[in-house]
């Protein structure tokens, strides 16, 4: 279950990795050396890219119990809209009558 969801050392450590980016861009930019080290920002930004990633979907996990309990608000919202829309049945008696909103 620890690879489904994403606990707050795991953001605290993306956040990390964020700021050392962020860090590494500003100091090859003060050098003068930005385009020098593209092969480093490449690495860099790759590893960002797929923590920001696993972030993204993990963060938003149903867990079995939050899945479960989505099924059941859906089941049961599901049935009432049944429950409202049930056709009724036709009469040749009922045709001058308004509907009845």
């Amino acid at each position: 279950m620890a690879d489904q969801t994403y606990d707050d050392g795991r953001a605290r450590k993306l956040e990390e990795m964020l700021r050392a980016l962020a860090a590494r861009i500003h100091e090859l930019d003060s050098a003068g050396s930005l385009l020098a080290g593209a092969g480093d920002l490449t690495r860099l930004i790759g590893d960002v890219r797929s923590e920001l990633f696993h972030y993204e979907v993990r963060a938003t996990y149903d867990t079995p119990e939050i899945a479960h309990n989505r099924r059941l608000v859906s089941d049961a919202t599901r049935s009432a809209d049944k429950q409202l829309w049930e056709p009724r049945e036709w009469s040749p008696d009922g045709e001058d009558e308004e509907p009845n909103w």
